[in-house]
């Protein structure tokens, strides 16, 4: 028999004024999260014993250290490998959506799943974490919109059009190009994307698939969990002309605390044969990204995308979930309002999910 749900009083470990009043204002809302990748590799898809941080495999993420990081509400990540295709790719992303579902039963004190924006702000309400499904590779629908519909049905609120490779119809950030961007079955996929109110996810993917995809979308899109190329030159990151983009569109970066997407040495180290200890990676470098993306995109076009439990290591004092309270105490420190604190944390992320329901028909 399990445990009852029961939820201690957990406040967030946040010290400033500015990023206390930002997370009475409205939830923080976290773009990536791959904890049911990680219950698979680690616990055979357990979601028992999550409360704190116990005794089992290490994870990034539990009960206690969201409440304290201050996260109201998360996009958990489902995700099948990439070397899987066809029928393989589409059972592995049903198991991790029913990891999620199973975890939102297991915790029903803590979690609710959320299908809308107004969901997540009612949960938020309510003292729950709102709980959003994001499907992390084209690959996983195996070539199917009607398998994008299903996904649909079960929660899943965006797409990333990619994950490390390129599929027969969107180019990767980290393959070798052969479509230009998209091949016409990329294409409508988006336009499904936008009819059924499913974000379009451009982590990931090539510059010229952001460009496509930000060409033809009748709806803002997001970057789930990604940093800005000018400041540390990875493939994985957003360039810049892409980020004047987002204005225009309404769209969001959620910035990723990868170290090797924050960092330049870290990613030279982790490229290279890594005999000497790893750079420091800290919260500034967090909020370099972050601070980037709000001067070329707006403030309003900024959001977090932690990719916690899907990466190893995490910058000094962001080594877990709890991570979020440091660095919007950091950004505070830096001169962030209680107004710019709470729009990062989730506001602008609520927007794009209020204006993809909007558009969609």
């Amino acid at each position: 028999m399990t445990e009852p749900d029961v939820q201690p009083d957990v406040q967030p470990d946040v010290r400033t004024d500015a990023a206390r009043e930002a997370l009475a204002r409205g939830p923080l809302v976290d773009g990536h999260n791959d904890l049911a990748w990680a219950l698979r590799l680690t616990r055979d898809y357990s979601v028992e014993g999550l409360e704190t941080p116990g005794d089992g495999p290490p994870l990034h993420t539990s009960v206690d250290r969201l409440r304290r990081g201050g996260v109201g509400a998360q996009f958990w990540s489902v995700f099948a490998e990439t070397d899987l295709a066809g029928g393989d790719a589409v059972r592995y992303t049903l198991e991790q959506v029913d990891a999620v579902h199973r975890l939102v039963a297991r915790y029903p004190g803590t979690f609710e799943l959320a299908w809308s924006a107004d969901d997540v702000r009612r949960a938020w309400r309510a003292g729950r974490i709102a709980s959003l499904l994001g499907a992390e590779g084209g690959h996983s629908i195996g070539g199917s919109l009607g398998v994008l519909r299903v996904l649909r049905g079960l929660g899943v609120r965006y797409l990333t059009l990619t994950h490390n490779a390129t599929t027969d119809w969107a180019d990767s950030a980290t393959d070798a190009p052969r479509h230009g961007g998209l091949a016409p079955f990329g294409v409508e996929v988006v336009a499904e994307l936008n009819r059924l109110g499913m974000l379009v996810d451009l982590s990931h993917v090539a510059a010229a698939t952001m460009h496509a995809a930000l060409d033809m979308t009748t709806a803002p899109v997001v970057f789930s969990h990604s940093g800005c190329r000018a400041v540390t030159d990875h493939p994985r990151n957003v360039p810049d002309d892409v980020l004047r983009r987002l204005a225009g569109n309404g769209g969001v970066v959620m910035v990723a605390f990868v170290p090797p997407f924050v960092h330049a040495g870290y990613a030279a180290w982790r490229a290279g044969d890594r005999a000497a200890p790893p750079p420091r990676v800290t919260v500034d470098d967090v909020a370099d990204h972050v601070e980037h993306a709000a001067r070329v995109a707006g403030v309003a076009h900024v959001g977090l995308g932690s990719d916690y439990d899907g990466f190893a290591a995490f910058p000094e004092g962001m080594e877990d979930v709890t991570g979020f309270a440091r660095l919007l105490d950091r950004l505070a420190e830096r001169g962030w309002s209680a107004d710019d604190l709470a729009a990062l944390a989730g506001g602008n992320v609520l927007r794009v999910l209020d204006a993809a329901d909007a558009a969609a028909g």
